[in-house]
């Protein structure tokens, strides 16, 4: 297997990516766009195929996994735009008032 090459999945790293895909298709996203994210996403966690043999594992970063699904910026959607532009430009004088010092 040449170097780099992630062609080696296990049973569980391929389920994981079925789940996660699953997941965005009931989102809306589409079918190759799914499969990419969750290959992606199975990828970031586990750094790719695995290779088997002692002292060649390494542990799981569940980050990539937890990180879905969060939504943002709701709170200042809800704001005015007029409470938005007075926040903005306070934050402005703030910025010029600490670059005098």
């Amino acid at each position: 297997m040449p170097r780099g090459e992630k062609t080696r999945y296990t049973r569980k790293q391929e389920s994981q990516a079925d789940h996660i895909e699953k997941g965005y298709k009931e989102r809306g996203v589409g079918e190759k766009e799914a499969e990419r994210r969750a290959w992606a996403t199975v990828n970031l966690m586990s750094g790719g195929g695995k290779k088997s043999g002692s002292g060649r594992g390494k542990p799981t970063k569940k980050a990539p996994a937890k990180k879905g699904g969060r939504k943002g910026g709701s709170a200042s959607a809800k704001r005015s735009a007029a409470a938005r532009s007075a926040s903005a430009k306070k934050a402005a004088r703030t910025r010029a008032r600490r670059a005098g010092r």
